[in-house]
């Protein structure tokens, strides 16, 4: 939603005041690198790494960690994943050695440093190489030919000039723009800016050196009069960054980020994503986060005649102050047979999950781990849970396909709204067959914007108006879930920005939210598998006691108590709500109402769970025995706890026993010796008789 500018900039001063990625930290420099890792960065890697894998690479911490990224870094490069050699690796060390070996002789550091030792490294071997050394006219001049570079996003064909100023030294890159043809020259006497001058002397020694001096394009030969600025792009920024252009490091960041949370196995293996995440009220109130992520692969592990993947996703939300306010976790196992695993080989997979989150705004991270190949994906975003009573569009949710009166309708599953299925993709992208359904909600209407508030729906093309429609919102049965079917008929392959926006009686615009989508040359896309998992109904208590969870981790207790309360309530018999329920109950010392709900629990598996709230509850109602007996049996169960053997030790103190007083203090000691406090209650029994 986009409101007034005073709140976005608030919004994004709050933002930029609280959040930063994990590489933004203290920058350290290649110096404080142990030397073998010194020389791979300054070295072996420095005209193909990235500006943010050097960023990433300068911050680890430890050798594991080095020789962690330096195997992602070679794994993002590797051609051909299926074979056991990295081609790429291999190769870029070939051309490292001929370049140390055979180029930059002549001057003083090592041929990797040199001109033609940095070109040789990026381009590889020319395909011709022109040597011109004992001209008397022209200084020395070396001319390499490239052939079928297109593929690398530069010119197909072009050349490199290298030449020795003043005749002496190493061979350095010669540059038109910089340089020119006349200090090619040995005698020139000319202007040094007449180009046709020096061009025609050149020409009457060497015509090939000539045509090169001004170009290294052969379309622009025998055409320019001047030097080639194309060829200066070329040489100064075409091809130094040609390398890092086909790279995708976001799996630096990512294993910066991740190294202390995900198993070493995985660091090395990031799999870059498409995702895609919107907060949606269903009609019961509860925001419900969507989320869906498209990893670039899935793999899976061939067993005898099955296929198998294992997916592990771990969720937190985390308020602005660094809270987690929700955390959680799921594991899918994926087991197909041949035929199930050819059917969905060719196409995208998409993980789609929810989950429900109070309001707020927070820092989303999901993690998605393959188990099987040891691979990991992410989501990170910055979202906002709103109060459903505060005027505000959702985001916009743009759907390729819905599907009406859906077999889970009455459940709570991803991008499912009432009983009609949205099916987005995260990059908005459609066909020209498709069409376009732009699904949001609208909350907080006063009755004048219910009554006379129209809805505008724009698409424009590079801030061009292409085509807008109106609606009233009187026309608009429900307010709150509005979904508009919009035909892309007569739109060519481009990218476009849909616009929805809300205007008043007087049609003004009160708020409004876009979206970017694009539309293909193809008939049709191909669209991902998807796997999700429904969720039970809202009217379910597990909601209950998730939401009273996250108000409990908000430090709102009013709200978490009444949510706990109500989900033991609606089913006391599952034990985590009952576990919860007393979690709030002891902090309100309503020790009698403890054991009312944990009671029963004492006959069933999960006894062991309630023992230490029911010993503090008997504690605290001064029934000590009672308490003594509870502590007990977790101990015996869990093994040594202080805090437990602390309060036997109190127990046993106002019974008067000072003797089983002092041996539950003492084992307390041996375990934390440092408990001051605990060391003057043993001192004080030496007293007791």
């Amino acid at each position: 939603m986009k409101r007034k500018a005073v709140f976005c900039l608030l919004t994004a001063l709050l933002v930029l005041g609280t959040f930063s990625f994990a590489f933004a930290q203290k920058k350290k420099s290649s110096k404080d690198l142990p030397p073998t890792y010194r020389t791979w960065l300054e070295a072996e890697v420095v005209y193909i790494i990235t500006p943010k894998e050097k960023e990433v690479f300068l911050q680890l911490e430890t050798d594991r960690e080095r020789e962690i990224f330096i195997e992602a870094f070679w794994k993002q490069r590797d051609p051909d994943i299926l074979t056991p050699e990295n081609e790429f690796r291999v190769e870029h060390y070939k051309r490292v050695a001929y370049a140390n070996q055979f180029l930059g002789r002549e001057g003083p550091g090592a041929g990797w440093r040199s001109d033609m030792g940095r070109f040789y490294i990026i381009l590889g071997q020319p395909q011709q190489i022109e040597r011109y050394e004992n001209l008397t006219e022209i200084y020395p001049v070396v001319i390499w030919f490239y052939d079928g570079m297109a593929k690398y996003n530069i010119p197909n064909s072009f050349y490199i000039m290298f030449w020795k100023k003043s005749g002496t030294g190493e061979f350095e890159l010669y540059s038109p723009v910089r340089d020119g043809p006349a200090s090619l020259l040995i005698h020139y006497k000319g202007d040094a800016a007449n180009y046709t001058q020096a061009y025609n002397e050149l020409m009457n020694v060497e015509p090939n050196i000539a045509d090169v001096s001004l170009s290294f394009l052969p379309e622009e030969a025998g055409r320019i009069l001047s030097p080639s600025i194309a060829s200066e792009i070329l040489i100064t920024n075409k091809i130094p960054s040609m390398p890092r252009e086909s790279v995708k490091d976001a799996y630096a960041e990512k294993l910066l980020a991740y190294k202390d949370v995900v198993e070493v196995d995985y660091t090395a293996n990031y799999i870059d994503n498409d995702y895609f995440d919107a907060v949606l009220h269903e009609k019961s109130g509860i925001a419900f986060v969507h989320y869906l992520i498209e990893p670039a692969k899935l793999t899976f592990i061939q067993a005898g005649d099955r296929f198998r993947a294992n997916l592990e996703v771990n969720g937190k939300a985390t308020d602005l102050a660094g809270n987690t306010i929700y955390q959680f976790d799921r594991t899918i196992p994926i087991d197909f047979s041949r035929e199930q695993v050819e059917s969905v080989r060719p196409k995208l997979f998409s993980f789609q999950d929810l989950f429900p989150l109070i309001e707020g705004r927070y820092k989303l991270n999901i993690l998605l781990k393959n188990t099987m190949s040891k691979e990991f994906t992410s989501l990170e975003r910055d979202i906002t849970v709103p109060p459903v009573s505060a005027l505000g569009f959702s985001r916009l949710v743009l759907a390729n396909k819905v599907i009406p009166n859906s077999a889970y309708r009455g459940q709570n599953k991803p991008f499912l709204i009432g009983d009609t299925q949205l099916v987005p993709s995260p990059r908005n992208d459609f066909s020209t067959q498709d069409k376009l359904y732009a699904y949001f909600q609208l909350h907080g209407l006063n009755q004048d914007l219910r009554d006379s508030g129209v809805l505008e729906f724009t698409i424009s093309k590079e801030d061009q108006k292409i085509t807008s429609t109106t609606k009233p919102l009187a026309d608009v049965p429900d307010k709150a879930n509005i979904m508009e079917e919009i035909s892309l008929a007569g739109l060519t392959s481009a990218y476009y920005r849909i616009r929805v926006s809300l205007l008043d009686r007087s049609q003004k615009e009160v708020l409004f939210e876009q979206a970017d989508f694009v539309i293909s040359h193809l008939p049709v896309l191909p669209r991902p598998w998807v796997l999700s998992l429904p969720l039970p109904p809202s009217a379910d208590p597990v909601f209950a006691n998730i939401l009273g969870n996250q108000f409990l981790n908000g430090k709102d207790r009013d709200r978490a108590k009444r949510l706990l309360a109500e989900a033991y309530r609606r089913n006391p018999a599952v034990s985590q709500y009952a576990l919860d329920y007393c979690r709030i109950l002891i902090e309100d010392k309503e020790y009698q109402r403890l054991k009312e709900v944990a009671g029963p629990f004492l006959q069933t598996e999960q006894q062991y769970d309630f023992l230490v709230y029911l010993g503090q509850a008997s504690q605290a109602l001064g029934e000590l025995a009672e308490a003594i007996s509870r502590y007990k049996e977790y101990l015996a169960h869990f093994g040594a706890n202080i805090s437990v053997l602390n309060s036997v030790g109190d127990c046993y103190y106002q019974l008067g026993n000072w003797e089983e007083a002092r041996i539950a203090w003492q084992r307390s000691l041996e375990i934390s010796p440092t408990q001051e406090d605990l060391k003057k209650k043993l001192e004080s029994l030496k007293e007791k008789k």
